[in-house]
């Protein structure tokens, strides 16, 4: 005599639906844990800190020149001083286009390989000098409220 189950091997749906919801709970608090964005934003602006530093140091390298004519001749001459009359901080934007800073003309394939761009924006960095020709750069795109300056 064959005798029949009624029980059929397998999983019911509840199972499933539990297992599936206990892996989405892990995975959203794995997930919260290690907070891709912040790694993402902190690795753009530790980029932003080597790029200020290696823009400061061609620069430093050709201010350094015994030919170099001063910051107020040629494409130096359009870099702000670090402060206007009211003490307040004021930057030249490096860049190509109008109104910035072209410090490819000088700098470029003898100082420095290109200059860099924000990794996030793609916006130039800042620069500007003191009245005793100390050097500031500066990354204005920097995230979390932080801001990447490098002086010489």
């Amino acid at each position: 005599m064959v005798k029949f189950s009624n029980r059929k091997e397998g999983f019911t749906l509840i199972e499933i639906l539990l297992v599936v919801a206990l892996l989405l709970i892990l995975a959203s608090i794995t997930i919260v844990a290690i907070n891709p964005a912040k790694h993402f934003r902190d690795s753009r602006n530790a980029q932003r800190s080597s790029d200020v530093s290696e823009i400061l140091n061609a620069v430093t390298q050709y201010t350094s020149e015994p030919d170099f004519a001063g910051w107020e001749t040629g494409v130096l001459a359009g870099v702000v001083d670090c402060e206007d009359a009211e003490g307040n901080p004021q930057w030249s934007t490096i860049g190509t286009g109008t109104g910035e800073i072209d410090l490819d003309s000088i700098l470029v394939e003898e100082y420095i390989i290109e200059i860099p761009d924000d990794p996030l924006s793609g916006a130039g960095y800042q620069i500007c000098v003191t009245d005793g020709g100390r050097v500031w750069v500066n990354a204005p795109g920097a995230e979390d409220g932080k801001v990447i300056t490098s002086r010489r």
